[in-house]
């Protein structure tokens, strides 16, 4: 649906009020912790926001303010809240049953379309959500080269678990580990964190001879959309077969967004396993880890991997209709030219208010840093963003009719088109005056 002439006025006046997410919020802490179901919900400024309905690259608030939205669902809504044809899939399923303890057509449809798309996807495994499938993957890892340790880097998150959960925001120059939660069970023999990359660290680590798996995302997406320096990742991958070494991308925010391959796909470079979940089904809670056959057939021979809702019915069908259409050259055509005209004109509102800012990553998802002079290129050049700045400029930007992440990334969808980018930047231009 376009912008109609009263939400522009109402967008250009910057005079959206939520008071009425406010008091839903206050009323919904009474039976629920902040009133919120995940802790990176509870922050967002001026509050965090209640919901009526989605539509497109728009969602209408208890307010019934409609706005533009680049949250997307934290990544997964990748052709936008309501696709017709990936509703209704999971439309014609739901009468056919939810859960059968069994297995479904659907399952091994999704499953074929997966292993087709993805370059080291040689068998898969389904999962609920991104957290089990990065589990599951240092498992397979650990049991296939009898090692235990596990290489990590700091700014990236692999999950909540405990055993994972480590300098996924550390101070700068933290060399040891870094929990992120309280209550986290602090044995660390088994991780290690270098700073992402930087080859040279990496490859004399993992000369030692006793890392099991490393673990990336091949795009550092969670803490800045931060691209591999020229050579990264192919050294890395040439770093691990020589040890002995299992590679692991986690794919939970590149996989099916950056590409129909995902980042190892548009990168060219090839890991031995990977975890998928978000845009696999545009919002349905549905996750895997795929990779080679030999490393996967070990949960055929020893390694357990469970899940009652694994490979549920209804999120198959909404799988098997997202890859159809994320598997058409056509709709990543788009997304690439408007998700790069946003970039160019978001970048060029702070040049020309004479702010310092950078602007990074990918069409489909990309990264807004107020403070920096470059792209970052690890954690701790994120670190040094202007983040009560940008929040502002956030705050300011909701006003004026636009979701946008207050960690600095932006999501990108197949509905996010011209008319929706061009009101976006007249938000933008509006919103950087006003910081």
């Amino acid at each position: 649906m376009s912008v109609t002439a009263a939400e522009r006025r109402n967008w250009q006046d910057g005079s959206l009020s939520f008071e009425q997410s406010r008091r839903a919020m206050a009323e919904a802490a009474r039976y629920m912790p902040g009133g919120v179901s995940s802790n990176l919900r509870a922050q967002p400024a001026p509050t965090p926001l209640v919901f009526e309905r989605g539509d497109g690259a728009y969602l209408i608030d208890v307010d019934g303010n409609r706005l533009i939205d680049y949250y997307l669902g934290l990544g997964p809504m990748i052709l936008g809240h309501t696709p017709a044809d990936v509703i209704a899939a999971a439309a014609a399923q739901l009468p056919r049953g939810l859960l059968y303890g069994g297995q479904n057509g659907l399952e091994a449809q999704a499953a074929r379309m997966v292993c087709e798309m993805v370059p080291c996807a040689e068998l898969v495994r389904f999962c609920s959500s991104g957290s089990e499938a990065v589990q599951a993957a240092l498992r397979l890892a650990r049991a296939a080269t009898k090692r235990r340790v596990v290489v990590k880097f700091a700014g990236h998150y692999h999950g909540w678990f405990d055993n994972i959960l480590w300098s996924t925001a550390p101070p700068a120059g933290a060399e040891a580990p870094v929990p992120g939660s309280l209550g986290q069970a602090e044995e660390t023999r088994e991780i290690v964190v270098l700073p992402w990359n930087d080859l040279p660290a990496l490859q004399a680590r993992l000369a030692q001879g006793d890392v099991a798996a490393v673990i990336m995302e091949s795009m550092m997406c969670n803490s800045g959309a931060i691209l591999p320096l020229p050579g990264y990742l192919e050294g890395t991958r040439a770093a691990c077969t020589a040890h002995g070494t299992v590679l692991i991308f986690d794919e939970v925010v590149t996989g099916f967004r950056v590409g129909p391959g995902g980042a190892q796909a548009r990168f060219g470079v090839t890991p031995d396993l990977a975890t998928f979940a978000k845009a696999i089904g545009n919002g349905f809670p549905v996750a895997a880890v795929v990779g080679r056959r030999d490393l996967m057939e070990q949960m055929l021979h020893g390694v357990m991997h469970g899940g009652t809702y694994n490979g549920q019915a209804v999120n198959m069908a909404a799988v098997v209709a997202t890859l159809t259409r994320l598997r058409d050259p056509a709709s990543f055509a788009g997304m690439e030219r408007c998700g790069r005209r946003l970039m160019e004109g978001i970048q060029a509102a702070f040049d020309d208010a004479g702010i310092a800012a950078v602007v990074t990553g990918l069409p489909q998802i990309f990264f807004v840093g107020i403070g920096l002079a470059e792209p970052p290129r690890n954690w701790d050049q994120v670190l040094t963003m202007d983040k009560e700045r940008y929040i502002a400029f956030t705050t300011a930007l909701l006003r004026h009719g636009v979701r946008a992440l207050e960690r600095g990334a932006w999501f990108l969808s197949t509905e996010h088109t011209d008319d929706v980018i061009d009101a976006t930047l007249e938000a933008v231009r509006h919103a950087v005056t006003e910081i």
